[in-house]
């Protein structure tokens, strides 16, 4: 009996659908529906306040480098202030924010709205990715971050095409009061869970204080980096580029990307959690490498189409595996550093895309961003390559 109870826990302790990771999951659902719904829409809105390319890069990057610049703040938070603090400030500051969007009538006014912004999605998504990792059997932290990935997934499957058709019928104003609502319901859901209690440091030392990065996970999030570059292109450009290529389809390619981004979250985490990064990393970045390939040829919405797929089941599969990597090399009680850093140099990458690229086509043209996205993918690949091969000389 006392065997069988012992097993018991044991499968208790392993198993990661518990209630809390639920609540996580579809708070993290609701966030990010909210957030995907702006994505494609906040250019055609800088567009309607007379902004130019090269203004929708810079109010795109300033989002990005706001998060990045409150990101080591709000991991350091996580581990003195507690988990729920964090994230519901975090969740509060993204509603207000993106609830005055509609009443943003200059642009001056939006970049400042969207550096707000920029503050909230740092605290309430290094808080989140924090407290799935709380949540989640560490033998398991592969899997489990796919799965709890699949609720951003989701939502990235019905924001953006859903972002575009309301923006088509509705105003501006009434399109991004319903973006705050739903981070409303993601506040609401997060009061529910029950969050690991952290024991604040008693004597904070300076390195506690003032260090902004993790640095067992540099080497992931560099590789994360360069990869990221390309969302920045591709969240903020692709709508404007298939207009003038003329090719319709643009609610079907976010739709595709996300359906196979949850596919691939299916199955690569498990494949991490057996073989390692090496087993996921060159294989999805090389698939993200020809649908950057394809897009920047884009002669149809076959194309469109088929570069939608690719970069959905490459992106899916890189992404967790990075961030799985990320956590699992930190100490324990650097696991929101972890996160926090990971994040960083995904926003980092998001606002170095959205600003680069927004230079890119004010002075080449949209399908120059794909052909420069390419590149910035063969350099994740190469440097990869480089770090492993160091890595195995010191084993041997």
């Amino acid at each position: 009996m006392k065997e069988q109870a012992q097993i018991q826990l044991h499968v208790t302790k392993e198993r990661i659908w518990t209630r809390d990771f639920v609540l996580i999951c579809l708070a993290n659902f609701f966030i990010f529906l909210g957030f995907q719904m702006t994505l494609p829409t906040i250019p055609l809105f800088v567009e309607h306040l007379g902004g130019s390319d090269q203004l929708i890069g810079i109010i795109t990057g300033v989002f990005t480098f706001s998060a990045l610049l409150f990101r080591p703040y709000a991991g350091h938070s996580l581990e003195t202030k507690g988990r729920q603090f964090v994230y519901m400030l975090g969740l509060a500051i993204f509603v207000l924010s993106v609830g005055s969007f509609g009443f943003a009538f200059s642009i001056a006014f939006l970049f400042v709205l969207r550096t707000v912004q920029g503050i909230g999605w740092s605290f309430s998504t290094t808080a989140t990715g924090t407290i799935a990792t709380d949540l989640i059997p560490p033998k398991r932290r592969g899997e489990g971050m796919g799965y709890f990935g699949l609720s951003g997934n989701l939502a990235m499957a019905i924001g953006p095409a859903l972002g575009l058709t309301l923006a088509g019928s509705i105003s501006f104003t009434m399109l991004f009061l319903i973006c705050a609502a739903l981070g409303a319901v993601a506040l609401t859901l997060s009061t529910k869970v029950r969050y690991k209690k952290v024991e604040p440091p008693k004597e904070p030392t300076t390195r506690a204080k003032f260090d902004i990065f993790e640095k067992t996970a540099i080497k992931p999030s560099l590789l994360l980096f360069f990869i990221t570059i390309t969302f920045g292109g591709i969240s903020t450009f692709l709508p404007l580029y298939t207009v003038q290529k003329e090719i319709a389809g643009i609610e079907m390619y976010f739709l595709i990307f996300a359906l196979f981004l949850m596919i691939s979250r299916t199955f690569s985490g498990r494949i991490y959690d057996a073989w390692g990064h090496i087993a996921v990393f060159l294989p999805g970045t090389f698939i993200v490498f020809i649908a950057m390939i394809l897009l920047a040829w884009l002669p149809s919405s076959t194309v469109l189409f088929t570069a939608a797929a690719l970069y959905g089941l490459g992106f899916g599969s890189v992404s967790p595996a990075l961030q799985a990597w990320s956590v699992n090399q930190a100490p324990n009680d650097r696991k929101a550093m972890a996160n926090a850093t990971f994040f960083s140099f995904f926003d980092l990458g998001v606002g170095v895309g959205a600003v680069l690229f927004g230079q890119i086509a004010f002075l080449f043209g949209y399908q120059e961003i794909y052909i420069a996205s390419a590149a910035s993918v063969f350099v994740s690949m190469m440097l990869y390559i480089v770090l492993l091969q160091k890595e195995r000389r010191k084993t041997t």
